[in-house]
């Protein structure tokens, strides 16, 4: 089990950047796969962008073009770099991660795949 604390949100105007971290504690993630999910209020936990073990990512059609997802293994970190923010692109980011070597894949999109969670990080973007 690996624990994840989420970080860099805030609150920005439309077309402004944000780059979120997630910092893992505990062991490296360099065995993990890693995911960022989001929920705004009332909507169920979507999927935003996820890197597998080997820096290979798969983006949200929604995001695709606009974020940017990374990870430092050294570090124990992984990145979003969130750039042209929409205001519907509020909602609390969290972060995730499932151990294994895995190569990247379609149903990493689900977020029960994922064994290990945050507890998030608010991101509001103002219009």
């Amino acid at each position: 089990q690996v624990q994840l604390v989420e970080s860099g949100g805030g609150l920005v105007q439309a077309g402004d950047s944000l780059r979120l971290s997630c910092a893992a504690s505990g062991r490296t993630i360099s065995a993990y796969t890693m995911g960022w999910f989001r929920q705004a209020p009332g909507k169920e936990r979507e999927f935003v962008a996820t890197i597998s073990w080997s820096g290979d990512p798969l983006y949200a059609e929604i995001v695709k073009g606009r974020f940017a997802i990374s990870r430092d293994n050294v570090r124990y970190t992984m990145y979003l770099q969130m750039n042209s923010l929409k205001p519907e692109d509020t909602a609390v980011y969290y972060c995730a991660a499932k151990s294994g070597f895995f190569p990247t894949l379609p149903f990493m999109r689900t977020p029960g795949w994922y064994d290990d969670w945050g507890l998030g990080t608010q991101v509001t973007v103002s219009s």
